[in-house]
């Protein structure tokens, strides 16, 4: 149904998309003829933001991964070189959270961990909204500061590093849904000790779910139909322990892929003097308002990098 939702909702974006596009056509036309500068000039205006509502589609699009719908687990850490690296991690977590309010985000935090002196150790939060998790697993990697230090009295350039890493937020109930025709249900006559009843009726049941090869069975009940209803109960703890294996591992996964937070990882670098540049060094694009940057403009490598990915260009998160 959530599939189904999101199906829905980008057709919808989409028909709405062409329906305005349409309506722009047939009124440029009547512009030209009539030589409506004015209009022509509003037209000019309503096909640059038509433009950007497709590419923002066309984009969103291609966040189709099987988390990607999912909110977003953000964790930022301070490499080492102390206070530094702390204030450098304290400035990715402004970066971030004015990242998240400019989208409608909802920000939940969940972990912080003040510096000795001053910015922090480490900070946790959820970011919570459409294609969160999407969006943000094209910043995992290290960030790279160069800046005069404010912490150092000699005023020479230092280089500081902090990691971020985003896990997608797993849903807290894993539903375990058993279709019949998934079962393989054999009845067949208990073999323990329970009397003559027991052991000259078929009552014992045995349950094979096929798509997982998992098997249980169930004869300690004189009823058929009991031992039945024992033996999915524990099929279904059975599969839910399977499937929490499965994100446990995952998560796992995902947390051992992470670089070193040092020299030769970093995915983006941000200078501060002798000259101002952001660049990321995995699609080659730089971007020399570092303020904006900082105070949460960082669609530009997201969906650069998501564009590389989507046409082979770049890593794979």
């Amino acid at each position: 149904m959530r599939e189904r939702t999101a199906i829905s909702q980008r057709l919808e974006r989409l028909g709405k998309i062409e329906r305005e596009l349409e309506e722009t056509q047939g009124l440029l036309e009547m512009a030209v003829e009539e030589n409506d500068e004015e209009t022509l000039a509003d037209l000019g205006r309503t096909a640059e933001e038509l433009r950007r509502r497709a590419d923002r589609f066309a984009l969103d699009i291609m966040l189709d991964g099987e988390d990607d719908s999912r909110n977003a687990i953000v964790s930022i850490n301070a490499g080492a070189g102390g206070t530094e690296a702390q204030d450098w991690a304290n400035m990715l977590f402004r970066m971030y959270t004015r990242w998240v309010e400019r989208k409608g985000y909802k920000l939940e935090l969940i972990d912080l961990q003040p510096g000795e002196e001053a910015g922090i150790k480490s900070a946790t939060f959820t970011a919570s909204g459409e294609n969160a998790y999407g969006y943000l697993k094209s910043e995992v990697g290290v960030h790279r500061l160069v800046r005069i230090s404010p912490f150092n009295a000699s005023g020479k350039r230092h280089t500081s590093f902090a990691s971020v890493f985003v896990y997608p937020e797993l849903d807290n109930e894993i539903v375990v849904d058993i279709e019949e025709k998934d079962l393989r249900i054999d009845v067949f006559r208990a073999s323990g000790s329970g009397g003559q009843h027991v052991n000259k009726t078929s009552s014992a049941v045995r349950i094979t779910h096929l798509p997982s090869g998992i098997v249980v069975q169930c004869q300690q009940e004189k009823s058929q139909h009991r031992n039945k209803d024992l033996a999915m109960k524990v099929l279904r703890a059975r599969l839910h322990q399977r499937e929490k294996q499965k994100q446990d591992e995952k998560l796992q996964e995902m947390h051992d892929s992470k670089e070193e937070i040092a020299w030769g990882s970093q995915i983006r670098s941000y200078v501060l003097q002798p000259y101002q540049l952001v660049k990321d060094h995995r699609i080659g694009l730089d971007v020399g308002n570092v303020a904006e940057v900082l105070d949460g403009g960082i669609d530009p490598f997201i969906e650069g990098v998501l564009l590389a990915r989507s046409l082979g260009g770049a890593k794979a998160a």
